[in-house]
Order: C-alpha cells, then structure tokens, then sequence
C-alpha cells in the first residue's frame, strides 16, 4: 500500500469509527497526524478525492462526516456463536456485511433479512461495510433437534412450561426452547424433535418457545447421534404408505409385454463394476473393438422412470427427498430398497429395464458416432473395484475367481480407452482434483473404531470415464435438438476471486498469463500441473477449490467449467437421483411422444421448480453426510487426547489454524492457543507469521501436535503445537471447551463431480459428487 493510499484508508476509517459524527478539517489533520505525518494541504486533498468518491459528505459549514448509505438490501444472516454475523447477498462479487452484537435483531442463522448499511466499505484497507437488521423477512430455522431437559414439579407450576431443549448446534447453543405441558413429554437426556412457535426477541433474547414433535431416543443410545443429526436437517427417513403400496405392487421381475418396445442386449456381455458392500445397482458396462479398430462402448442405466411414473406418490416421494444420503452406517435411499435394491437395480444374471448410451469411440478418445435408446439387458457378472484393480496390475499375483480371468480381455481394453478418455479430458483444460478419502468403520453399536483411508484405482477412474463420457453425450444430443432438458452446470468463476487467486500464486514464482475476466479451465489446470507433488500443491489446490463456483441444476446449457465440459448432464444414476430420474423421463417423452410444443411446453414450466428442489436437497444431503462424519471422527479421538499427531496445516485464518491428520480428521488450533509469538494473519497469503520469531504458518505445512480437547456435543476438536518440554497434561474428565476452542473445519471444499467413488458407507461406491467444484465457503 502506498503512503497515499494508507492516508486514504485511515482517514476514512476515522469516518466510520464515528458514522454520525461531523468533523472539522483541522480535527482530521491532528487525528491523522497521531500516526502519519502529513501536512494540511494533503490532508484537504484527501478528503476532497473521499468527498468526489462520495465516501464522505460536507456541510455548508465546511465540516465532514460519513456518507450515510442508508441503502436497505436482502440478504442470509451467518451468525457467530459470539453473537455478532455477517449478512451474505445473493451478487457474488457483493461483499458480506458485518453485523455488530446487538444490531442483529435476534436474527438465527440462515434467516432472510433486510439490512441498512450504515458504514461503506473501506477498499483501501479491505475492511467490509457494516449494517443493521432492519427486519427479519424469514426464519430458515423453523424447528431443530436438541436435548432435552425437564423442569420440577414447582418449576412447572410456576412457569407453565414443562422444560426446554438446548441444540447441539454450535450456532444455536445459546438459545433454549421451553416447551409446554401439552404434547409429548419427554424424559431427561431425550433428543427431541421441536417445532418452533416463538423466536428471540428484545424481552427474551436467548429464549424460544416450542412444541415438542417426537423423541428421537436417548442421547446415548446406539444411532441417536447419527438420526439427531438427520432429523435436524429435515432429512425424509419414512417413506408415505401410498408410496410403499405403489411399490409393493410392481412386479419383482421384468414382463414380456415391457421388453416389446425395447433393443434386446441380453447377449451382450455386460458387467457392473462397484464397491464391495454395494446394494444397487444402476449402471452397467460393455466393451469390445470394432473391425476398424475404434472402441464400442455401451453404457446402460437402470430404467428407473419406466417403474417412477410422474405425479405418482412413488415420483412425489423421489421429488421431495431428490438424493439418497449416505452415512457412516446407513443409506437414507430416495427409493424404496424394493426398487433400488430389487426391480431397478442391475443384479447379475436377470434381465433388467435400461436407457443406453452406445458411443463409437476412437483410440484417441474421440466420439464418433452414438445412439441413445431403450433397452433390456442381463447383467455378466457383478464385479467389484478391489478385483478389476488387481486385474489391472500387472504386478498382481493373487488368483482371482474365474469370472475375472474370463473378462480379462475385455476389462484391459476398458482400461486403454480409459486411458485414452482421460488424456482427452485433460488436453481440453478438465481440472483434476486428487484428495484422501477415508471410511468410518463403527460397531454394532455404531462407536467408531477405525478410520481407513483408501485410493481410487484405475477400476474406478475408468467407470467415472465412462459415466463422464455418456453424460456428455446425452447433454449434447438434447442441447442440439432444442428442447427443454436439465443440465448439470458449473459456471466460470468470478473475475475478482480468480484475480486474487492469481495475486496469491504469484508468490510462489507462478506466473499464469490469462486474463481473470476470461479464464479457461486449461489456465487452472496448467496451475494444478505445475505444483503436483510439489510442498505447495496443497495450499494451491485448496485456494483454487474457494475460488470457483459451487456445481448446480439448470435448465439451461451453461457447461461444466470443472470439467471443461459444453455440455454436460446428470444421466446415470436415478436409483439415487431425481435430477437423473428427470433425465430419463424427458428422454422417453421425447423418444415416445415426439419433440412436440405441447410435450415442450410440458417440461418449460417443471424444470426450474425441479433444478431449484434437487440443487437445494443435494446442499442439505451433503451437510448432513459432512456432519455426520465430523461427529464420528469426533467420538473417535476422544480417548485420545493428550497424545501427539504428525499433521499438515489445511486452512489458516485470522483466529487460527486448521489442521489434518493423515486420516482425515480435522481441528483448530486456535491462535489463542500459539502462545510463543503474537501471530498476524495474511489473508491473501493465507498465512500466519510470528511478530518476533517471524515463524511462518501456511496451508500444506507439516506439523506435530497435541490433542487438547475433543468435544462430542459440539462436534469439535482442539489442538495445540506440539512442545516435548511441556508437562504431560490430564485427561479432561468431561466435555468442557477450552479456552479459544472452534467448530471443526467444516468448510472443506467438496471438490468433485460426476460417478467417483463415494466417501461414505458404500465404501467404493461411485459418488455422484465427484469433480465438482465448491467455493469451499458454503
């Protein structure tokens, strides 16, 4: 910053440390020059470029004062356990709005407010504007889970409710909902259900009023935890009996009179390769060369519409769930497991309803010719990731069951066009995220055990090619023929958070000549080439995630940045999901009844309702699989604190360090917790440097530490550096926080898109999250 400019900003900031207040130019001249020598002349200079940039105002007294903005805007209150927020606008390039204690008008996290601004921003010195809640316009936070504690018997009498319940949430902890007599009575320590009836307010500004639904159970009974957290975010577990009769009453096997419209591939040898604890099955695969040396490659998909008929109770329960969800130890399926376990799911040796995607495909990766279309098939063999990796390495010696060495031929085949697909991808500018993944083993009685963290082979790698291949295709072949259809999209990210992205890997010495105004996934990619296997690959790769945009639903055709992918679209998977099952729809609308305006028209006025409902069900299904998974990762560690861990620093911010274990847990060490140095925070270096040391923090950076604190009921967990001359600490007798102690990171980039492996439960399942890409603030 130049000394003009650091006279420009602290000028201004005296402004805004007093918003109301008129001053007098020789009143900013003496508070300037309390720390900056500048003379009267440069002083009136300064506040006339503040008064042109209406920054300030004059009166015809000749005295100043902040230019009150007054500008009221819409915006989501994130709120601080501490009690102050941030307003987040819809406009991405919009600043948040800091919101002090005591302006926040009792809003929760979540809420749709209204906010006036009171101070601007201060660009010279990054500081943000700040606000007022004006009006809570609505409540995101309509009910929640928490525990429950009862009043006495003269409690009761006195206040007339019969005792209150405290969420688990870090963001809600503060706030109790008492409940009254009427209703349900739970029983101490019960998780219960509540629906809120009466918000904070100025008379009561940490109390709430409720009603209580139903007890989940005990806190400490095997698999509260898990469905606490489930219920607290609305996710559907019951299936509504009318959709449980429409799926009791279809048939268990494939008809004749269904097969009659349809391409018999029977005799084709088609295989489906997952994980090894998969249940359903909802794609199948088949290879084999053509006389002109090209690849047929048949990609098939469970049929799952023909069973889903739309506006039925079986289509309007799929709707309103959109997404299984996945858990350390259970599936929350979008069907019921009669179909996705049964009809729909691609078991081998029976014949099963498909939509297919055949490609002609060149050695080179190239698409040649396609045909999408209705069919029947009968699954090979049911094989998994484990065996076709062994398959695949020519160092395996293991003996393999005899249907493996049977398909030898055609699997080594699928793993060269693989091959060919993925150079393919990266030559056109896909960006290609690597991160570990980790599966929570627990026991019958759902304690975490064990974490094993697990790679992605070729066997996997080459499924998601395949899946990724005939998602294009599809997207592509309905883009041009101009009709409504729903696309996966991932749009180019902001100008400004690639500008900053570039100023940050400038100091690594990488100099990426592209415009941030028309970045192109090559650019990006070239800078993910040039730092693997570097020390810096993981701070480059983890601001790269933040600076792009979060993968969604549309109906409109705006390609998949991420990928670097035109057209792109969600075809393969609608045992568990809607957005798929749609896909499927149109197709046999399109297929059967003709590209009319009436079947158009049809689908116009569905698919912005459809992509809004499945792109905020997928959001609500991650956080939960992310919570979920932090609490058991907290529940793991907690007998082990005390003990000291090799870690890699994975995000630092202004009141810490986030850190990761090589199993993939994650804590804070917070900077009231670095106590050799007094620690400033760089925010566009991301780092954190001693004042007198000058010791260095900064993503990527190996460190040891020790285990201080481990919190189950707020899910978080502590670290402090590791000193081999500091006394051996006791082991905390409860879950008491610490001083200084923060939320696990929860705000990992998610980083993928497409049919990976999934991280949770299903083990290797294919994950329909893969190489998608966050701004990692969400």
């Amino acid at each position: 910053m130049t000394q003009n400019e650091q006279a420009i900003a602290n000028t201004l900031e005296i402004f805004r440390q007093s918003p109301g207040k008129l001053f007098k130019v020789d009143e900013i001249e003496k508070m300037v020059n309390f720390d900056h020598s500048l003379d009267f002349s440069e002083v009136v200079k300064t506040l006339t470029f503040l008064e042109n940039e209406k920054k300030i105002v004059s009166d015809k007294h000749g005295q100043f004062k902040l230019a009150q903005e007054d500008q009221l805007l819409e915006g989501s209150f994130r709120a601080n356990d501490k009690g102050f927020g941030f307003i987040h606008l819809e406009e991405e390039d919009e600043q948040d709005i800091f919101v002090a204690k005591g302006n926040t008008l009792f809003a929760l996290d979540g809420d749709t407010v209204t906010v006036k601004i009171i101070k601007g921003a201060n660009p010279w010195n990054g500081r943000g504007p700040e606000g007022i809640v004006t009006e809570v316009l609505e409540h995101k936070v309509t009910s929640l889970v928490g525990e429950f504690m009862p009043y006495s018997d003269v409690m009761v009498k006195k206040t007339g409710y019969y005792g209150y319940v405290k969420s688990h949430n870090k963001k809600l902890k503060n706030y109790s909902v008492f409940i009254s007599e009427d209703g349900i009575h739970p029983q101490m320590g019960d998780m219960v259900k509540v629906d809120i009836t009466q918000y904070p307010s100025a008379v009561f500004p940490t109390r709430m009023l409720g009603v209580a639904l139903f007890t989940i159970g005990n806190k400490n009974d095997p698999g509260v935890d898990i469905m606490s957290v489930v219920y607290d975010h609305d996710i559907k577990t019951e299936f509504d009996p009318e959709a449980l009769e429409q799926s009791e009453a279809i048939p268990d096997h494939v008809l004749p009179e269904e097969k009659a419209a349809r391409r018999d591939l029977t005799e084709e040898v088609t295989v489906t390769i997952d994980g090894d604890d998969s249940k359903d099955f909802d794609d199948a695969v088949t290879l084999w060369k053509l006389p002109n040396g090209n690849y047929h490659l048949g990609v098939h998909i469970a049929d799952v519409s023909h069973y889903v008929t739309e506006g039925s109770p079986l289509d309007q329960e799929a709707f309103e769930r959109s997404n299984s969800t996945y858990l350390v130890d259970r599936v929350i399926p979008m069907l019921p497991f009669r179909l996705s376990n049964g009809i729909c799911s691609l078991n081998p040796d029976v014949e099963r309803l498909t939509l297919s995607c055949d490609m002609e495909i060149t050695p080179s990766g190239e698409r040649v010719s396609y045909d999408i279309f209705q069919s029947v098939i009968k699954s090979h063999a049911r094989l998994t990731y484990n065996s076709v990796n062994k398959v695949l390495d020519p160092e395996n010696t293991e003996v393999l069951e005899p249907k493996y060495e049977e398909l030898r031929p055609m699997l080594e085949e699928m793993g060269k066009l693989h091959e060919a697909l993925y150079q393919k991808r990266h030559a056109r500018g896909a960006i290609d995220f690597e991160e570990n993944e980790a599966k929570i083993i627990v026991d019958e009685n759902g304690h975490p055990t064990d974490i094993e963290l697990r790679q992605r082979g070729i066997a996997e790698r080459m499924i998601e090619s395949f899946m990724l291949m005939a998602n294009e295709t599809v997207a592509e072949h309905y883009r041009k023929e101009h009709v409504p259809f729903l696309y996966r999209v991932h749009e180019t990210p902001d100008e400004e958070r690639i500008k900053n992205f570039f100023d940050f890997i400038g100091a690594f010495g990488l100099n990426i000549k592209a415009d941030p105004a028309d970045v192109k996934p090559l650019d990006l990619q070239r800078v993910v080439t040039a730092v693997e296997g570097t020390p810096e690959e993981a701070v480059v790769s983890t601001v790269l995630l933040r600076s792009l945009k979060q993968a969604k639903y549309a109906p409109d055709a705006l390609g998949h940045f991420g990928l670097a992918a035109v057209d792109y679209t969600h075809f393969t998977s609608p045992i568990r999901r809607y957005a798929d099952l749609t896909v499927h729809r149109m197709i046999h609308d399109y297929s059967e009844k003709g590209e009319t305006e009436e079947i158009k028209q049809h689908f116009n006025v569905r698919l912005e309702d459809i992509a809004d409902q499945v792109s905020k069900q997928e959001r609500r299904s991650i956080d939960t699989e992310r919570e979920v998974d932090v609490l058991k990762k907290t529940e793991f560690m907690m007998d082990k604190v005390g003990q000291h861990f090799n870690a890699t620093v994975s995000s630092v911010t202004s009141f810490g360090m986030f850190i990761a274990l090589p199993n993939t847990v994650e804590g804070l060490i917070h900077i009231s917790n670095l106590t050799d140095d007094y620690y400033q925070f760089d925010e566009k270096q991301m780092t954190m440097t001693g004042k007198n040391t000058h010791k260095v923090f900064k993503i990527g950076m190996p460190i040891k530490v020790t285990l201080i604190n481990a919190d189950l009921n707020q899910k978080q967990i502590d670290f402090e550096l590791y000193d081999p001359n500091a006394p051996a600490k006791p082991k905390p007798t409860g879950f008491s926080r610490p001083r200084g102690g923060a939320q696990v990171n929860n705000n990992r980039a998610n980083g993928k898109d497409g049919n990976g492996p999934r991280r949770q439960n299903r083990g290797q399942n294919r994950s329909n999250r893969r190489h998608e890409s966050n701004n990692g603030h969400k």
